[in-house]
C-alpha cells in the first residue's frame, strides 16, 4: 500500500509498504548541501514511521541529464545517511546492505529507498 506523498519544496517522501521512498529534485556538486535539506524535510513535515532497531538496506540513486556531475558517490551517502538518521532508523551503523547508484535519467533528481532488511 502506497501513502501520499508529503511535499515540501525540493524534497517529497512516502511510505511504501515497509519501505519509506525519499525523492530530491534537482542535483549541485555539493554533497554538504543535502544534509540539511533532508534533515530539515524529516524535522518539520515527517509523519511518516517512527525510527526503528534491526538492519536495513538503503538504495540511493543519483539520476543526472546529459553528463554526470562531477561528485563522490560516497560523500553523498553519508550526507543522506545522516539526513535520515533519527527519523528511519536510530543509527546508521543499522544499515547492512548499501547501494548507491548514479545513471543517466530523464531528469536529475535523487531517489532514497530505506527498508528492513528481512532475513
Amino acid at each position: 500500500m502506497n501513502g501520499d506523498w508529503i511535499v515540501s519544496g525540493k524534497v517529497r517522501a512516502r511510505e511504501e509498504g515497509e519501505a519509506v521512498v525519499i525523492m530530491i529534485d534537482g542535483l549541485t556538486t555539493q554533497a554538504k548541501y543535502y544534509k540539511p535539506l533532508v534533515y530539515e524535510f524529516f524535522r518539520k513535515e515527517w509523519r511518516g514511521s517512527r525510527p526503528s532497531y534491526g538492519d536495513f538496506v538503503v538504495e540511493i540513486v543519483m539520476e543526472h541529464v546529459g553528463d554526470p556531475p562531477w561528485m563522490d558517490l560516497d560523500n553523498l551517502a553519508k550526507a543522506l545517511l545522516d539526513a535520515i538518521k533519527g527519523y528511519l532508523f536510530h543509527d546508521d551503523a543499522q544499515v547492512a546492505r548499501l547501494l548507491v547508484e548514479r545513471r543517466e535519467g530523464e531528469r536529475e533528481r535523487i531517489t532514497i529507498r530505506a527498508f528492513p532488511r528481512r532475513a
